[in-house]
Formats: structure tokens, C-alpha cells, sequence
């Protein structure tokens, strides 16, 4: 009867979250420079064939292992280059970690702690933010969490075939991780077990591992791929692991967003509106003596783990956002084993701490500055001050108009309405029905909060895509027709147009430690090759930016017509348009 029901509980929760994180999935254009940049990388795969050494521009690219790739080169053979498919896969990421934590907080802590728990992870904002996004840290969040969640589960098993299974899981999910995103797929889960082992003083967990046989298994999925990588290219060793791996973690570029509290206002933004609750849910799970700890073996393991995760990417010279999204699939099952000690009571319990916690995010921004959280909204994403410069799409363009406001004035003014109406229900309901009613209310508004918000973000395709200049120069594109990007580098651009493109004055991300191919000098151009096939009898485009362009034409003795632009970016070529 007990399995009836979980059944039952996974298939209506694969439902609703099925539809939550595919609504108006391929709405939205591919964002650069993120989602342009893996969405190419898969793209040149599939074209190419050559599965083994992911390229970028057709430049080898080894700073990630390829099963993120791997995934979204088989969507892209099954569905084609489209936005729907190429975000299909951290969607099922997504609803994915919301189905484990369900499984995890109902085995450990009850059916509704699970539902609760699921609930909560699939509304926090930066969880369902990078549910629609193709990037690879929801899949290694959602793989390391399945790994974890599959050591503790099969830790509080007696040694036979359901601990074996389950300790085999860890192993496989780490493997995965680890061929995602590179070690932080085995080394954080091997800090948060080794803490929590010594922690608890349980050494003797380490005889029923299954140690041996996880090992082989673990090295069987991450070993060939190495060690064929290496083979094809003799630089990938010492990029993949020293460059990539330590060096990364150790070298510390310039910007408000690399000092060691910056992910304090990302957790406390990106765990809306659970953020209010989170002083009285940690609490709670610490309400108990160091001679109870053997009896809380399951809460400590959590807060282990999500603290582990802050601190080490806290600790951590290079910073980016998503980095800390392993941390919300235990302070979701957290929070909902809180959640579910209030449900009887009456009234919301967040006027203690939320207003603090709120005032804490602001000042931290206001530190930080206002343009560390902009350079996430700008296009560039290359703003002055806030990041790295190999992180640009285009030279640094400091603009201050944002055209696109007045369009989103329906939907702001939505959002605050469901935001004003949704507290003021959840206020009155919890206060006269309960904290259950309460809790639900709040789901709910926040639910309708960012399905909108989604639903707008299709009005900045403008200034984070090319999509618009891409669709005008793809039906007038002939084969022997060259593209060019100048000063720029638009990753998205070659998705769209599903070719390569030349580039000059720009290579940010293609400055590898690696050796560029024979061949790239044929696409990597100087301005001198790029004048001289611009006065060549062959059709030439180029796209810029609209600052670059006008610089351009002032300095330059070129001829340039215009083909189309937009409020950002100019196409122009070197033969009158039709």
C-alpha cells in the first residue's frame, strides 16, 4: 500500500512539475553568452561527428568533460537546433532533483515532508531559474544530490543487496557528476561523507561501502573517456586538471563579485521566498545535544552537506552563481521537515527573521554595487567591474537604456499583483486555516510569480541574443557567402545560422592554453584579411555592435551597407542589399 501511494505521489509530482519547468520552455531565444557557448559546442559535435574532443568555433575546447554535450547532441539528432530542445534536458535535470528529494525526505522523515521538501526546491528561484537554462550545473547538482542522497539512504541499511544497490548509486551518480563538470563530482561528496563519518564517529561505514567494487565501477564511466582524451590530444592533461581544475579554483580575476561573502546574497535571493524561513528552519534542525547526535543522523548529514558546498565554492577564487545550487536539495528537505513540525499551527512564523534577512540581502548589494547583479541582465555579459574579461561576448559597452522597459510594464505590473494579492492571502489563511493553507498559498503565488516573470523574459531576447539578425541573414545566406563578427564574439550567432563563423578582434574564451588547430588561422582573421575579403568580389557580412560600428565608420575608409539592426547590434555587408 505504502509503494502504491509513492508511486502514485512520483507520477501526479512528474506531472506538474513536467508542465511547471516546460512552460514556454523554447520561448525565449539561446541567451549569450552561456547558452550559445554549450549549445555550440553540441551543435559542432553532431556536425563533426567526433564525439571525443568537444571544439568551439571549431577550436579544441577541453576545460569540461562532455557528458552535458553528449546529452545535448542527442536532442539535438532527435528534435533538431531549436530552443525547445536544447533546454529540454536541464528541464528533465530539474524535475529530476525535485522527484529526489521527494523520495529522500519521505523514506527518511515522512510522505509530507517529501511533498513539501519537492516543492519547495521547484519554486526556489535560482533552482527553477536554472531549470531553463542550458547550462551544465543543473545536471551536476541534480547527479551529485542523486549520489548523496543514495549514500545516506543506503547507509541506514543492514549490509545485503539494498545497501550494496544503493552504495553502487552513489558511485555511479559521482561518476556522472564527475563527467559533467570535471572532481568537484567526487571530491564534495567525498568531504561531506568523511565529515559526517568523522563527525558521528563511524568509521566502521567504510567496511560496507562496498568500497572495492564502487571504485571499479566509478572508474569504469569516468577512466575511458580520460584516458582516450589524452591520447587524441597530449595538451589535455595538464589544461584539464592543472588549468581547469586547480588553477581555476585558485586564481582570482578582478570584480565586487569574487570576494568570499558574494554567494551569501545569491543564496538568500536564489532561495526565494524559502529565504524568509531559513534562521527558524536551520534552528530547528539544530535543536538537539551533542549526545543526540547519533539519533539525528540523517539532519546532519544535510546540514553537512549544504554547508560544505557554501564554504568550498565560497572558498573559492573564481565565482560563479550557479555554483552553488548543490546546496539547495538539502536545505529544501531542510526546510520541509520545518515546515512539516508547523503544519498544525496557526500563522506564518517568517515576521521574526524575514524583514533581517531581506535588509541583509540589500546592504550586501549595495556593497557589492549595482553592477555585479546588472552584468546577469546585460547582453555583454561583459560588464565593466563585474567579471572577468574572457567571460564577454562583446568588448565592454556600458549602456544605460533599457529600452525594453516600457514593453514589460503589463507584466511588472502582474507580478506585483499576484506578489501583493498572494501575501495578503497567505496572511489571512494561515492566521484563520492554518500554516498549511498558508504554505500552499505561498507556493501557489510564488508559482504564478515565476511563470510570468518566464513569460517575460522573452522581451530582452534583444539585448542578451543575435537571434533577430541571425533569422534576417540566414534567408539571404548563400553558400559561398562568408559571416563575420567583429570585435565580438555572438555565440549564439552560429547556432542560429547552424555554420561557422570568421571572427576578428576578439578571442576571450578561445584563448586556450592549448594549441589552436592548423586550420583556424582560415576563420581567426586579422583586420588586413578581413579588408581584403571585404573589397573581394565575394559577399561579405558583418556583424558588430552598434558602439564598435560607429567607431567604424568614422575611422574607417570602408564602404558598409547596411542590412538590418537593431537597438544593439548592426548586420552590414559589402554589397547593397536587395
Amino acid at each position: 500500500m505504502k509503494s502504491d501511494a509513492s508511486i502514485r505521489d512520483l507520477l501526479v509530482l512528474t506531472l506538474f512539475l513536467g508542465l511547471f519547468f516546460g512552460f514556454k520552455l523554447g520561448d525565449r531565444a539561446l541567451w549569450s553568452p552561456e547558452e550559445g557557448h554549450y549549445s555550440e559546442i553540441a551543435r559542432e559535435m553532431v556536425v563533426s561527428g567526433d564525439y571525443l574532443t568537444p571544439r568551439l568555433a571549431g577550436m579544441t575546447f577541453l576545460e569540461k568533460p562532455p557528458l552535458f554535450v553528449w546529452l545535448e547532441s542527442a536532442a539535438i539528432k532527435l528534435f533538431g537546433v531549436n530552443e525547445w530542445s536544447l533546454r529540454l534536458w536541464p528541464a528533465i535535470f530539474a524535475v529530476a532533483g525535485c522527484l529526489a528529494v521527494y523520495v529522500a525526505g519521505r523514506e527518511w522523515f515522512g510522505r509530507r515532508t517529501g511533498l513539501i521538501a519537492a516543492a519547495v526546491l521547484a519554486t526556489s528561484a535560482l533552482y527553477f531559474g536554472l531549470g531553463h537554462i542550458v547550462n551544465l550545473d543543473m545536471a551536476v547538482s541534480v547527479q551529485m544530490s542523486c549520489g548523496l542522497l543514495a549514500f545516506l539512504s543506503g547507509s541506514r541499511e543492514l549490509p545485503g543487496c539494498k545497501r550494496r544497490f544503493a552504495m553502487w548509486a552513489f558511485f555511479v551518480f559521482s561518476a556522472l557528476a564527475t563527467l559533467t563538470k570535471g572532481l568537484i563530482g567526487i571530491v564534495i561528496p567525498g568531504v561531506v561523507i568523511g565529515s559526517w563519518m568523522l563527525f558521528l564517529g563511524e568509521w566502521k561505514i567504510l567496511k560496507t561501502m562496498y568500497l572495492p567494487s564502487g571504485i571499479l565501477l566509478f572508474l569504469l564511466l569516468v577512466a575511458p573517456w580520460h584516458i582516450l582524451a589524452a591520447r587524441a590530444n597530449p595538451e589535455f592533461l595538464n589544461y584539464y586538471f592543472i588549468h581547469q581544475q586547480f588553477q581555476r579554483y585558485l586564481t582570482k580575476p578582478e570584480g565586487p563579485f569574487q570576494q568570499p561573502w558574494a554567494f551569501v546574497p545569491v543564496l538568500l535571493l536564489g532561495l526565494l521566498p524559502w529565504t524568509l524561513f531559513l534562521v527558524q528552519a536551520v534552528r530547528y534542525n539544530l535543536s538537539f545535544s551533542w549526545w543526540q547526535r547519533r539519533r539525528y543522523k540523517e539532519v546532519i548529514f544535510l546540514l553537512l552537506w549544504a554547508g560544505w558546498v557554501f564554504l568550498f565554492f565560497s572558498a573559492s577564487r573564481f565565482k560563479v552563481i550557479p555554483y552553488i545550487l548543490p546546496m539547495f536539495p538539502p536545505l529544501a528537505i531542510l526546510m520541509a521537515r520545518y515546515f512539516a513540525a508547523l503544519w498544525a499551527t496557526r500563522g506564518m512564523p517568517v515576521v521574526r527573521s524575514g524583514p533581517w534577512i531581506l535588509a541583509a540581502t540589500i546592504l550586501l548589494l549595495v556593497v557589492a554595487g549595482g553592477s555585479a547583479p546588472q552584468h546577469y541582465l546585460e547582453r555583454h555579459s561583459s560588464w565593466p567591474s563585474a567579471v572577468s574579461g574572457d567571460e564577454g561576448t562583446v568588448v565592454e559597452t556600458d549602456m544605460k537604456e533599457y529600452g525594453e522597459l516600457p514593453a514589460m510594464t503589463l507584466y511588472v505590473y502582474a507580478q506585483t499583483a499576484i506578489l501583493l494579492l498572494g501575501a495578503a492571502a497567505t496572511l489571512i489563511l494561515s492566521r484563520s486555516r492554518g500554516f498549511r493553507w498558508g504554505f500552499w498559498s505561498l507556493t501557489l503565488t510564488w508559482s504564478l510569480f515565476l511563470l510570468v516573470l518566464n513569460g517575460s523574459l522573452p522581451l530582452l531576447d534583444q539585448r542578451r541574443s543575435v537571434k533577430g539578425l541571425a533569422s534576417v541573414l540566414r534567408a539571404r545566406l548563400k553558400p559561398a557567402d562568408e559571416v563575420t563578427t567583429y570585435q565580438a564574439y555572438y555565440q549564439d550567432l552560429p547556432v542560429y545560422l547552424q555554420c561557422r563563423i570568421d571572427i576578428v578582434g576578439w578571442t576571450g574564451q578561445l584563448e586556450f592554453d592549448v594549441p589552436v588547430e592548423k586550420n583556424a588561422s582560415s576563420w581567426v582573421l586579422d583586420e588586413a584579411k578581413l579588408w581584403e575579403r571585404w573589397n573581394s568580389p565575394e559577399t561579405v557580412y558583418l556583424l558588430t555592435n552598434r558602439e564598435t560600428y560607429e567607431k567604424l565608420r568614422h575611422s574607417s575608409k570602408q564602404k558598409f551597407h547596411m542590412v538590418s539592426e537593431t537597438s544593439y547590434d548592426v548586420l552590414l555587408s559589402n554589397k547593397t542589399p536587395a
